[in-house]
């Protein structure tokens, strides 16, 4: 079984290679239609366009950029496989120690209407199917973005985002401005404020990286495309229902965004009363070329989340006790908890080639995760390079480290067998999480890419008792 999972990485490998070598031939074929092309996924990265020669075209269809129309569509498939890896014991949320392997399919069309010059709204349908490693169990860093994390939900199509974008200028200046699948306009007056209202993911906006957002063409690890320890408030697909407001000024922006909860941990439904449950998300940005010239942000969050939460102190104390057989932080729940915390987020060029980024999140971990993921604490820097550097300028690569923690209460509940929604080996040998993860991403023709990943992680769900584990995967992705 070994040689065979080795056998059939090494022929990936050779096909991403060939693969690779042949893109060159083929962008020469295509580039006789004369369109350059934008990325259509919703995540990908203003870099991805704003490097790309100009007889190059990165989608299967060109896009106009006039029309009131946004029609296109995206195709992401990753394989992942990790072989067998010490473990001294394992639990119902462990990442199996055991050699396997799963397979993730994301289809996403992207709908979008001008109805004005100022008005646009948009209509996403996605379809998510397969399965993460473990059923995405085991870890506070999870190895693929793109997994559901309850394998009980169809696979059948769902709205993923419905939502109105209304630009209010306020000055007659214009600035060119990118067109994507969540934004129609081409040009944006300077100083403005923008109002959306709808369903939506709230890390579309907030926490947003170039190089460190995108799981299609860039990155695959939930802590490295997002900030781990920003529980935004979504339900299980990592969507919500909301409004948010941004104001905009030549080199700073900020915004806020309030919106609904999942009314339990990782559930699908969201709370609509607001009285109750609901997420408060501010967030600054400052962009400039204050550091030799070249461009870079910073970006300061803050959330407030208000839920039916159950407290892991609360579980402890109750099973020591003797109320409980395990500490079940379930019974604990109690409406009108909070949780709280903060992020920051930076990107700097270095070159025209090669930039860094790199994030810090702190929550207080008091009261349970009950969005995103169980990480209290997060690191992480990384370093990216883009394709022009070795005469390929729609290819990409990046390495990036994370080190993840959780809060004294959240470790105890833990060590004395509690499970969290995504975590639980029956015991804890503490030990923060540190993930490894590089990536090289092929442009094979028009809109048609190949991605080779691989994540080292030590301490796999903080736990020192187990692993260390390396992740290989392979991404196909295809831009309409």
């Amino acid at each position: 079984m070994q040689r065979r999972r080795a056998q059939l990485v090494l022929r990936m490998l050779c096909a991403l290679l060939v693969c690779a070598a042949g893109a060159r031939v083929a962008r020469g074929q295509a580039s006789a239609s004369g369109t350059p092309g934008e990325p259509s996924s919703a995540q990908t990265s203003a870099e991805g366009t704003q490097n790309v020669a100009a007889d190059d075209t990165l989608t299967l269809f060109p896009h106009s950029k006039s029309s009131r129309y946004w029609i296109s569509g995206q195709a992401n498939i990753i394989l992942q496989w990790h072989p067998s890896f010490p473990a001294n014991y394992s639990g119902p949320n462990s990442l199996r120690p055991g050699a396997e392997n799963a397979t993730s399919k994301l289809y996403t069309l992207y709908l979008g209407y001008a109805l004005t010059p100022t008005i646009e709204v948009f209509l996403d349908v996605e379809s998510a199917g397969g399965h993460g490693i473990s059923e995405a169990f085991g870890l506070g860093g999870i190895t693929n973005l793109d997994v559901v994390r309850n394998t009980t939900l169809s696979q059948n199509p769902y709205v993923a985002r419905f939502m109105l974008r209304q630009i209010i200028p306020l000055t007659d200046t214009r600035i060119e401005a990118e067109r994507d699948a969540l934004h129609l306009a081409t040009s944006l007056p300077a100083r403005r404020i923008e109002l959306r209202l709808g369903k939506f993911s709230v890390v579309d906006f907030f926490d947003s990286n170039s190089w460190g957002t995108d799981s299609h063409l860039q990155f695959l690890n939930w802590t490295v495309d997002n900030n781990g320890a920003y529980d935004y408030a979504a339900n299980t697909r990592g969507y919500t229902d909301g409004a948010m407001i941004e104001y905009d000024d030549h080199g700073w922006s900020v915004r806020f965004a309030e919106t609904l909860m999942p009314k339990v941990a990782n559930g699908i439904h969201l709370d609509a009363d607001v009285a109750r449950a609901r997420a408060e998300n501010p967030e600054l940005e400052a962009r400039g070329n204050r550091i030799a010239h070249r461009a870079g942000a910073v970006r300061v969050l803050a959330y407030l989340n208000h839920a039916d939460m159950g407290n892991y102190r609360e579980a402890v104390s109750e099973y020591l006790a003797g109320k409980t057989s395990a500490p079940d932080v379930t019974v604990t729940q109690r409406q009108g908890r909070h949780k709280y915390g903060f992020g920051l987020n930076f990107e700097q060029e270095i070159t025209s080639q090669v930039g860094v980024f790199g994030r810090l999140g702190w929550s207080d971990g008091h009261n349970e995760s009950f969005a995103y993921t169980e990480v209290d604490r997060t690191f992480e820097v990384g370093g990216f390079a883009k394709g022009g550097w070795w005469h390929r300028h729609n290819d990409r690569a990046g390495a990036a480290f994370v080190a993840n923690g959780i809060g004294a209460a959240h470790q105890q509940y833990l060590a004395l067998g509690g499970l969290g929604f995504l975590l639980g080996d029956g015991a804890l040998a503490y030990g923060p999480e540190k993930i490894f993860e590089g990536f090289y991403t092929a442009h094979l023709w028009r809109g048609f890419f190949a991605s080779f990943d691989l994540q080292h992680v030590n301490n796999p769900g903080y736990n020192q008792a187990r692993g260390p584990v390396v992740v290989p995967a392979v991404r196909f992705h295809a831009d309409l």
